[in-house]
């Protein structure tokens, strides 16, 4: 069963992928309900998530999915990591499970991006974003772009490639020189953008009041963990809970005609009525959850500008 949907997602991606010139994609995104897994492909590697619950652990289906993706994509066992993603609280998805620093690049639409598979549960690259990465890889030429929560910055990434100044902020300097590093695999001088270190909660307090700053940005992008109990910040941060915050003051980064793209994995987020009435808000889920994907709640999405 798992084999036979393995090879007829591949028949339809792989030509897609190699088309567009896109090295990292989900060939399966729990398809069907007895094999709970996500299995995403990065060049000549592949990641197997384990999605498992924990009550059907005792039919635990690692071996036999792990060997229909060695026989399918005709990868050697090596190259088959798999990992138990199990449900994670605060920044636990960033911490190291290995230390290998290992890392190579894949093409996003022609983009190197580069990516590690063993030392995380996440790999760099967010694979339900890429749709959002194409938008600025498109749009962003002669634009000025906040990305708040950077992570790796490769929003930064691809809006740079396209001609934009960027910024972007984390509190992780991992993530930031990972940042960094993309920039130069591209040949994108680092140094002409900026990369800002600091708590993006404590940035959005402050830094809206800075000369160069405050309402100077075309683009704003906004895309917070669900949750956030890290050592590093003063109060717990829930995306729904403090929506109405971080909106607000993005908001205040942008110029009068400026867009704010915000973005949650937060399955059952729902948008506080407080900011429909204050802004205009489109809905924009559907563009931006990209076609090899099948989960249809794996982001939330809405391009948000001021009213006049």
């Amino acid at each position: 069963m798992i084999r036979n949907r393995l090879e007829k997602n591949l028949k339809k991606l792989k030509p897609w992928a190699e088309k567009n010139k896109i090295e990292a994609y989900r060939l399966y995104d729990k398809d069907i309900p007895e094999f709970p897994f996500l299995i995403d492909i990065y060049k000549d590697y592949c990641v197997i998530y384990d999605k498992t619950e924990l009550i059907d652990q005792g039919k635990n289906k690692d071996l036999e999915v792990t060997k229909a993706v060695e026989e399918v994509l005709q990868c050697p066992s090596d190259k088959v990591i798999l990992k138990k993603r199990e449900k994670q609280k605060g920044a636990n998805q960033y911490n190291k499970l290995e230390a290998t620093n290992r890392r190579f690049p894949v093409l996003e639409n022609g983009v190197s991006v580069l990516v590690n598979l063993w030392d995380y549960l996440d790999t760099g690259l967010f694979i339900d974003h890429r749709p959002m990465r194409y938008f600025f890889l498109k749009n962003a030429k002669g634009k000025k772009l906040l990305n708040l929560f950077s992570y790796t910055c490769t929003v930064s990434l691809m809006a740079a490639k396209a001609g934009a100044q960027t910024v972007s902020v984390d509190m992780s300097k991992n993530y930031l020189n990972w940042g960094k590093d993309n920039f130069e695999l591209n040949n994108i001088d680092p140094n002409q953008h900026r990369f800002v270190e600091q708590n993006a909660m404590e940035f959005l307090k402050t830094a809206c009041e800075w000369p160069d700053y405050g309402h100077s940005f075309d683009m704003v992008f906004l895309d917070p963990p669900t949750f956030s109990n890290s050592k590093d910040m003063k109060e717990d941060f829930e995306v729904e809970k403090d929506q109405k915050f971080i909106v607000e003051q993005s908001m205040k980064f942008l110029k009068p005609d400026g867009v704010l793209y915000f973005s949650t994995n937060k399955r059952k987020f729902k948008l506080d009525p407080a900011l429909e009435a204050a802004f205009n808000i489109k809905n924009t889920t559907e563009k931006t959850i990209p076609q090899d994907c099948f989960d249809q709640k794996i982001h939330h999405s809405f391009e948000i500008r001021k009213k006049f």
